[in-house]
């Protein structure tokens, strides 16, 4: 039995290392970003509909911190359970599941009535945002072989960076001239394509293999490589021999904690948190910032929001292209110091006018942002297939947690002596020490296969 069960996961991986680039992996990658990119769109739509809403409802600055932090309250449970379900039943239903449910809430958001009613909608649409997002990331590196997987990984995350601009662009235009519901009508609008994923979309092989399910492995794997075959209008070559150590099938979360994988979890707990402390304390606040502290109008508020959303995006355009030629381990390094670099010059030269913000966060920004979409990729490289879900929302809950800190924390600072200067004390502190972490502790993972990272 168990020589059956290691000849199976062996084999699995062959036929997924052999298969070339086709159009069936690119369609497979547009499907699911495009869920992940309303994601993105609607856990940042809060930021552009702010100040919209803050004379409307008189909201205090504490009041704005736990609007947009109360959303990952919610993302911060549904990444939990999300993660621990797609190891149960699958990538596939979690990833439907999840966003009809966030669809679904998004548009409830449009029909608040006022700051209560919309803190408890966003909540309950977190939930679905935070399942979505590192099951998808899952799903989509059980699928890429070894060779090329940054790339491949990466340019699927892209769509997340995509999603922000999206929201800053339409933003900018939609909340002054058809009004902030809008926004929320729009970001609902992935509930349609649940209807349609679970036809499209087959299942992880290496997840039916690893659950013993070794006939629906073969079916999959054999759709999909017809799939491939069809694309590119030629055979298959024979897969080649494989040497991986097979691993058990059974999901335990304390093997997070027991032997190589104890320091990864660490380390990725650490990055997670320094990551998204810094990207979403600073990007959901900095649009209200410019109107409440600098007084700037609200067009140009957004406008200034929109410039580093799109800067972010080129910064991740890059890392996409080139984290397979450079490393992960360099890649973080390099993006965590930029950006510490960015924030501590800001806070020693003082943040007295609204271009010198501007520009020291988008600086910050264009490296934080590669990492909001690495991140996903080095998780799931450094967990085996029989808790990789688990590993990625047990990991992306460290995401949420400091998405909840850091708006409240800026909505706390930014009202004492201190003022903003503080807060990008914080953030630069922050990163500086994950950074140096990475350098202590991280591993090198590109060209290698899945199952010889992560046994």
């Amino acid at each position: 039995m168990q020589q059956s069960n290691s000849v199976s996961q062996q084999e699995v991986v062959a036929r997924l290392e052999r298969l070339p680039l086709s159009s069936w992996q690119i369609k497979t990658r547009v499907i699911v970003g495009t869920a992940t990119f309303f994601d993105a769109f609607d856990a940042l739509a809060i930021a552009f509909i702010l100040p919209a809403i803050i004379p409307l409802w008189h909201l205090k600055p504490g009041d704005i911190g736990w609007l947009i932090s109360m959303g990952y309250v919610g993302q911060l449970v549904g990444a939990l359970v999300g993660g621990w379900l797609a190891e149960r039943f699958g990538r596939r239903p979690v990833i439907v599941a999840s966003i009809f449910w966030f669809g679904l809430f998004s548009i409830a958001c449009a029909f608040a009535w006022n700051y209560e009613s919309l803190l408890t909608l966003r909540t309950l649409q977190g939930l679905g945002l935070g399942a979505e997002v590192p099951v998808a990331a899952t799903y989509i590196s059980e699928l890429a072989r070894a060779r090329g997987r940054g790339r491949f990984v990466l340019l699927f995350e892209l769509v997340f960076p995509v999603g922000i601009l999206a929201a800053a662009l339409l933003g900018r235009w939609i909340v002054p001239h058809l009004g902030w519901q809008y926004m929320f009508y729009i970001g609902g609008l992935p509930a349609l394509l649940a209807l349609f994923m679970m036809r499209l979309m087959p299942e992880s092989p290496r997840w039916l293999a690893g659950r013993g399910q070794f006939g629906k492995a073969e079916a999959a794997l054999s759709d999909i490589e017809t799939r491939v075959e069809r694309a590119t209008g030629a055979r298959l070559p024979p897969p080649q021999a494989t040497s991986i150590t097979p691993s058990k099938m059974n999901t335990d979360w304390r093997d997070l904690f027991r032997g190589i994988y104890l320091r990864r979890t660490l380390v990725l707990w650490v990055c997670w948190f320094a990551t998204y402390l810094a990207n979403y304390g600073l990007t959901t606040w900095l649009p209200s910032v410019y109107q409440q502290v600098f007084k700037l109008p609200l067009e140009q508020s957004l406008s200034y929001g929109l410039i580093s959303s799109a800067l972010g995006l080129c910064g991740s355009l890059l890392c996409a292209l080139f984290i397979d030629r450079v490393g992960r381990r360099i890649w973080f390094a390099c993006a965590f110091f930029g950006s510490a670099i960015a924030l501590l010059t800001l806070w020693y030269i003082g943040p007295t006018t609204p271009e010198r913000v501007l520009i020291c966060t988008t600086l910050s920004f264009m490296c934080i942002s590669t990492l909001s979409l690495a991140m996903y990729l080095y998780t799931s490289e450094l967990y085996p297939t029989r808790m990789r879900a688990l590993g990625s929302g047990t990991a992306t809950a460290w995401l949420r947690i400091a998405s909840i800190i850091g708006p409240v924390t800026v909505g706390a600072l930014v009202g004492t002596a201190g003022g903003l200067g503080t807060v990008f004390l914080l953030f630069g502190v922050v990163v500086l020490v994950a950074g140096v972490i990475v350098v202590a502790f991280g591993i090198e993972t590109k060209g290698r296969v899945l199952e010889d990272v992560s046994p």
